[in-house]
């Protein structure tokens, strides 16, 4: 009996590329799997889902999923999304316990579990469950005939997609919904932005519970035909023999160069640290695959990127710039620096993507801050301003929520839909060469992040402080391995800032004497570097900072934890931010 597929964009996009060519690799075997296959096996795979509900119709269930990275992964979110289910990704790292909420909360009607993984997903659902989803035990997906016997049939309903968790570092994590029309909307705005093609092969080192993983560096290249090499967990010497691969004396022909590589800044700083321990051939044969004639498009985002990391990943690449874009879980990616090097300001994520609308809100007086309105006139300081977003990539609800939902999305008196409150805030400056590109959406002033509403901005002395700046700017010095910059109460200055750093080994004897770098020395370092107010008035050492299961630090709780007192915030209660020291 021949298998059918919905016609939604993804699948139409899929069924037209070439069926010989290659979709995804499994690097560690160098295993492949083609399009006309992977076609095939989603469509089996979406038949035996469907069979396996006990007769209940999937759509717009959610099935939650334990997949390891690779190949079964691609096909089991596009099984969900072809049975017009609600797709619900989870981290196989997280505690049974994380998982059981999760499960939970989405009322999932299923909980599907690769082989490697059914054993923990035993676990999960043993104890403490308060629903009851079907233990659902995925056979190993073999690969399918590729005689395109796959017909695409209209949708029978709209109500599929994918449900991401956000990391929720002060309550407990929100289900974002993204129905199938936003994923859509967000892999063709980056398709336009970012040009991917069939040509493109993508090394795939990132976790698959959050945006970037799966839109950035699944969906959309699955939408040009590229090829996704999944090389996961991320190891820094494996990532080095793979790029170097194709350029080594003998090459292996079945290594493709990589072209396209979206990761976050730890993962750049740490191949920038492993580098010069490499064999002297692998050494030269890596630089050659980061060169841009070969890597066509290298992007750091999900934090903060300091700039000495992009400096060096410049010059050990021969010229190569990394691109910045900001995004999160309710948006996909919002803002993106440009395709040309001179549209890649250091400290800038760019202009609003293809279809995205983004304005500026000034957290001061709430008015809406014009494109030539930047500077306060009054004082000549740049002005802050939320970031506010709104169009076809925008998420529209927080799974059972409505209060959460309400509270983060403003209407506007133009009639053209909400705005969604990103709590993020930005300035907007145009930049000498930028923006002459022939990229129509990436033109006029560029914005720049200075941090969390709720936990990045410090007010000092009736100055306005972005914790982003300070803590790029210490991550330039030698002495710093880690830092998280705060806000603490002040009488005298309504905040003071304040400084919690991780020293490097340098720094463990850069003081005098030999001992610990201390806070003299961190005012000396960056009086050049900063004005005099936004240095930090205090400065811990400590031996790490704690982060949660995404990678994220809560400074309300690390000011409690080191200096025992709140931080006094100022904007929405949610203190969760992800500085630039922030791992994947």
């Amino acid at each position: 009996m021949a298998s059918t597929l919905p016609r939604l964009p993804i699948f139409e996009a899929i069924k037209k590329h070439d069926g010989k060519s290659v979709a995804v690799i499994h690097g560690l075997s160098g295993r492949t799997f083609t399009y006309g296959e992977l076609v095939n096996d989603v469509a089996a795979a979406k038949d035996k889902l469907q069979k396996n509900a006990n007769g209940k119709s999937t759509a717009g269930e959610r099935i939650s999923f334990l997949v390891e990275n690779g190949y079964d992964y691609v096909v089991t979110l596009l099984s969900i999304l072809a049975a017009h289910a609600i797709a619900v990704p989870l981290s196989p790292t997280f505690p049974a316990h994380e998982l059981r909420y999760i499960i939970d909360q989405s009322e999932s009607l299923m909980l599907l579990s690769s082989e490697k993984f059914q054993d923990k997903a035993d676990d999960v659902l043993k104890e403490g469950m308060e629903t009851s989803p079907i233990n659902y035990k995925q056979d190993k997906i073999m690969m399918g005939k590729t005689d395109d016997y796959v017909t695409l049939e209209e949708p029978e309903s709209d109500k599929g997609g994918m449900m991401l968790y956000t990391s929720g570092t002060t309550n407990r994590p929100k289900g974002v919904l993204l129905a199938q029309d936003i994923l859509t909307a967000q892999s063709l705005s980056l398709l336009k932005a970012w040009e991917y093609s069939s040509k493109d092969v993508l090394l795939h080192v990132l976790p698959l519970h959050h945006i970037h993983g799966t839109v950035n560096a699944l969906l959309t290249p699955l939408f040009a035909g590229s090829t996704i090499e999944f090389q996961f967990p991320f190891n820094a010497t494996a990532v080095w023999e793979r790029l170097a691969a194709p350029f080594l004396p003998n090459p292996d022909p079945a290594r493709k160069p990589i072209s396209f590589l979206t990761v976050v800044p730890t993962i750049y700083t740490r191949l920038l640290a492993s580098h010069a321990a490499l064999p002297a051939d692998v050494q030269a044969a890596a630089k050659t695959a980061l060169h841009p004639s070969n890597m066509r498009l290298n992007i750091s985002g999900s934090a903060a990127l300091p700039t000495p990391v992009k400096s060096a990943w410049t010059e050990l690449s021969g010229g190569n710039v990394l691109l910045e874009r900001y995004g999160m879980t309710e948006v996909g990616m919002a803002l993106s620096c440009g395709l040309t090097f001179a549209d890649r300001a250091d400290g800038s994520v760019g202009w609003p993507l293809p279809s995205v609308q983004a304005r500026l809100v000034d957290t001061e007086t709430h008015e809406v801050i014009r494109e030539g309105e930047e500077v306060d006139a009054a004082t000549g300081r740049e002005r802050h301003g939320e970031i506010q977003l709104r169009g076809p990539t925008i998420f529209r609800e927080y799974w059972l929520n409505p209060e959460a939902t309400a509270k983060e999305f403003v209407d506007d008196a133009d009639g053209k839909g909400r705005w969604f409150k990103t709590g993020d805030v930005a300035i907007r400056r145009e930049i000498e060469g930028a923006g002459k590109s022939s990229q129509d959406w990436a033109h006029g002033p560029l914005y720049f992040i200075q941090g969390r509403k709720s936990a990045d901005i410090i007010k000092t002395g009736g100055e306005k402080v972005s914790a982003l700046e300070i803590e790029r700017e210490m991550l330039s010095l030698p002495e710093v391995e880690e830092v998280a910059v705060v806000g603490l109460p002040s009488e005298a200055w309504g905040q003071k800032v304040a400084a919690i750093v991780v020293l490097s080994d340098k720094g463990k004897t850069a003081g005098r004497g030999g001992k610990p770098w201390s806070a003299l020395d961190m005012r000396r370092a960056l009086k050049e570097k900063l004005a005099n107010y936004k240095i930090p008035q205090e400065m811990k050492v400590e031996e790490s900072i704690p982060r949660n299961a995404m990678g994220k630090i809560n400074k309300k709780q690390l000011v409690k934890q080191v200096w025992g007192e709140p931080l006094e915030a100022h904007g929405s209660a949610n203190g969760a931010v992800q500085v630039p020291t922030g791992s994947v």
